[in-house]
């Protein structure tokens, strides 16, 4: 496996070739299970990366721990050793995973150190021992490290990670995260080539430093990045138990008591601690949400930009009053970064401007200071997730006191081999920068129409024990605005996509110049004092046009095939999905009643005028416009080709 073809193995897509390389990387193509290999140079000593590797919960921040359960000599100079290990799950969509292990590790006869290692089950002469509670059973096939050492104290790694997940065993929709070998190499094994390259630089002094103490950033990313995996885990083990759901399940909330007052005093302000008493503790709520045509990296980077997109997410004053631990607040102004563990990762110091702690005029504002972990913004990165993680800090943290992370996490389900997530970012806005690049759409492969992605977020707060329940119900509202708030940024950041109805950027620009055509036609006046003069410009005004349109062929049950910006938005949808969304459920009860003869007015008469009412999204939530106007889109040739409806001042109803 590491060095032949044991495995079909193929290119890593997205890996470049280069001085700046960190090596070759290359996965499987069919096969059991996933699997991934790697190889680079490393000016490492072969003992001391073997190891660093052999330690895998201080590179691989994905394994909650690792216990060498038992270990004998080999008459060769061997050691055999028995090892139970158990992973985090990535989303709260799936169980965590827990393996148990035989690992060898020696010289052989070509001085090369090996170290080998896969799972024991009972057909082996392995423990029937069951998983542990809140894990699933997986299997490590052969993998392992080979490391050659070469004169100048330079060692060659080969380093091979082979795994059956299980992946009939979690929910569909997620089952690429157990699929992907792409995944398995950005989040496994690229990570420990990434590790020892780094712990290599510093020892030779090839990575300026600058005065940074990479020990202590390394240390710190991991508390936090940790404290997240716990945080998305809960596991029972570590204190965690479920509440009730209020019967919506979209948000989850766990508690932890077993974190008392003094561990956490970096966490809670001054005038909070002498509120804290027995019976208060820590309360996560968490979810996960599937979002689409929105690469990992594009919507973290934003988040990370622009935190008052979601974080001010329009809660009442007393709902932020019973939120505490420094998840909700604006206005960041970064202090200090650095890089953790490669140019991808860093870690910096935010100071935010807290809300007012009461509604009233004498509220004091709080000043929150976060530590902030931000991975995997690379583009081109496939399979790589992304997350930004941040926990409230105060200058009395120590190494022993908990961190309270809150944060989120895109990971990429597509896990195909044409390079998915390498597509130019594309919307409408950059099609009408440029008119006459008319292959712009053209370019685009049919995996970049369809590329999704799993977010988790989990929020942390500290409660008290006369407040339990009002922190619990606060925290499920803010999850859920922050939820709206960021279906409300992907769709801004998605591309622009055609709707299977038009082909190219020409069918969108024509039907655009049709609309407003038919439009002025019907009522005798231009839709925008914006004038269109050409079909390129047409599409311009259609597009930022403030009143929501969106236009449906007339059918048995009509089809949502075209829309401007406001009318996506109002959907809340994107332009791949519009052909997907039910026309009838856009109604509520009192408009489907009069919905048919709406259409019949138009088809006979042209256009019609429309009271005020209430539409739902695609997700379900209403918007209320002051009224509507409906005019019938006609070629040429007075062909029908969709009727359009604008809706007028609308907006979302809280």
């Amino acid at each position: 496996k590491a060095t032949g073809t044991a495995v079909d193995w193929i290119q890593m897509p997205g890996m470049k070739p280069g001085p700046d390389t960190i090596g070759t990387a290359a996965i499987s193509h069919g096969g059991a299970g996933v699997a991934a290999r790697a190889w680079g140079l490393v000016a490492l000593e072969p003992g001391k990366i073997a190891e660093i590797l052999k330690d895998r919960p201080a590179w691989l921040r994905d394994c909650r721990c690792l216990e060498i359960m038992g270990a004998f000599s080999t008459p060769g100079g061997g050691t055999v050793e028995l090892i139970y290990t158990q992973m985090y799950a990535s989303t709260t969509l799936a169980s965590a995973r827990d393996f148990w292990t035989l690992r060898y590790t020696t010289f052989v006869d070509d001085g090369n150190l090996v170290v080998c290692e896969r799972s024991l089950n009972c057909a082996n002469g392995g423990p029937s021992m069951k998983p542990a509670t809140d894990f699933l059973r997986a299997e490590m096939l052969p993998s392992g490290y080979l490391i050659r050492p070469y004169e100048g104290g330079v060692c060659s790694i080969h380093i091979v990670d082979h795994m059956d997940l299980g992946s009939w065993k979690v929910l569909e929709i997620i089952r690429p995260l157990y699929e992907s070998s792409a995944v398995l190499a950005q989040n496994t094994t690229l990570k420990a080539l990434r590790y020892l390259r780094r712990i290599s630089q510093e020892a030779t002094g090839e990575l300026v430093l600058r005065g940074q103490q990479p020990a202590v950033l390394r240390a710190l990313g991991y508390r936090i990045a940790r404290g997240f995996n716990d945080a998305v885990n809960g596991f029972k083990d570590d204190g965690w138990s479920a509440l009730v759901s209020d019967g919506i399940d979209d948000v989850s909330v766990t508690i932890n008591m077993t974190l008392s007052s003094k561990h956490l005093g970096a966490q809670l302000a001054t005038s909070d601690r002498s509120l804290y008493s027995v019976g208060g503790g820590i309360l996560c709520a968490k979810a996960s949400m599937l979002l689409q045509n929105v690469p990992p990296a594009t919507l973290i980077r934003f988040l990370r930009q622009h935190r008052s997109e979601w974080a001010d997410s329009g809660l009442a004053a007393e709902d932020y009053q019973c939120l505490d631990g420094g998840a909700v607040c604006v206005g960041q102004m970064p202090f200090h970064s650095n890089h953790v563990a490669e140019e991808e990762e860093f870690l910096e110091v935010i100071k935010l401007e807290g809300h007012a702690l009461n509604s009233g005029s004498g509220g004091l504002s709080r000043d929150t200071v976060l530590l902030q972990l931000c991975t995997g913004i690379d583009d081109n990165a496939v399979g790589a997730c992304a997350q930004l993680v941040f926990a409230p800090v105060d200058t009395a943290l120590s190494d022993d006191l908990p961190l309270l992370p809150s944060g989120f996490r895109a990971i990429p389900l597509d896990s195909g081999l044409d390079g998915y997530g390498l597509y130019r970012t594309l919307d409408l806005a950059s099609m009408l920068e440029g008119g006459t690049e008319n292959n712009k759409l053209s370019g685009l492969g049919g995996s970049a129409c369809h590329s999704r992605s799993v977010l988790t977020m989990a929020f942390q707060f500290v409660f008290e024990a006369h407040n339990r329940e009002e922190v619990a119900a606060s925290a499920r509202q803010y999850v859920r605005s922050v939820m709206v708030s960021v279906q409300g940024v992907a769709m801004a950041l998605a591309p622009f996509r055609q709707g299977p109805q038009f082909g190219p950027r020409a069918d969108a620009l024509v039907l655009a110049h049709q609309v407003l055509c038919s439009y002025r036609a019907s009522f005798g006046l231009e839709l925008s004092e914006t004038n269109a003069g050409n079909t390129d410009a047409s599409l311009n005004v259609f597009w930022h046009h403030k009143d929501a349109i969106i236009c449906c062929t007339w059918k048995t049950i009509p089809q949502v095939v075209f829309a401007n910006r406001a009318g996506l938005e109002m959907m809340e949808t994107t332009w791949s999905d519009l052909n997907i969304i039910n026309w009838e459920k856009t109604f509520d009860e009192s408009g489907r009643k009069t919905a048919y003869a709406d259409f019949t007015q138009v088809i006979q008469q042209g256009f019609a005028y429309l009271p005020g009412g209430v539409r739902l999204s695609s997700l379900g939530r209403p918007a209320a416009y002051e009224r509507a106007i409906a005019w019938k889109v006609v070629d040429s040739d007075q062909a029908m080709q969709c009727i359009a409806f604008l809706f007028l001042n609308w907006s979302f109803i809280a």
